[in-house]
């Protein structure tokens, strides 16, 4: 059938979207904890999609390995899906931001420092990194982080949609 899907079990993907979801998502913590690299905002943001699909998608397969109804498991990869493709809109509007082919937002930036302290106020205004979201602090074959991450997501959504796709295709 389309895309030679026809006789493929909805595991695959599935699995394949945890493994892929989950590399992505603990390389962008790697890079922040190992590398010093501070997110700004809307990379945080970016992340709460992994957050949200990836519990879903393991909730689906233990349903598909359960043998749940094949609309709860295509319906739960359904919502993963439209999930990650939200996270690909963010990588996207960060990315197309930080080459200027629109504004980006005006109150994006984040810090790596806590304000709790009146007293201590001015020593930890000048500790505190500002990252803008519109700078892009690394770049891979010209992509910055959020580039990649619209390009993570975008599969991670098709990935999902084959998943359901094949959920419900699935004779039983």
């Amino acid at each position: 059938m389309a895309f030679g899907l026809s006789n493929r079990s909805p595991i695959q993907p599935a699995l394949l979207f945890m493994i892929v979801g989950g590399a992505t998502i603990a390389t962008a913590w790697g890079f922040q904890i190992i590398g010093g690299y501070v997110p700004c905002a809307l990379c945080l943001e970016q992340r709460n999609p992994y957050y949200i699909a990836l519990p879903l998608t393991a909730v689906a397969l233990v349903g598909l390995f359960l043998r749940w109804p094949k609309m709860l498991c295509a319906g739960l990869l359904v919502v993963a899906a439209g999930t990650m493709a939200y996270g690909a809109g963010l990588g996207v509007y960060q990315a197309g931001a930080e080459w200027e082919f629109w504004p980006g937002p005006s109150d994006c930036g984040g810090g790596s420092s806590n304000l709790a302290d009146a007293n201590d106020l001015m020593s930890q205004l000048k500790s505190t990194r500002l990252v803008s979201c519109t700078w892009a602090s690394w770049r891979l074959l010209g992509l910055s982080f959020a580039g990649w991450n619209a390009v993570a997501s975008a599969f991670l959504s098709l990935l999902a949609l084959a998943a359901a796709y094949l959920a419900v295709r699935k004779p039983d």
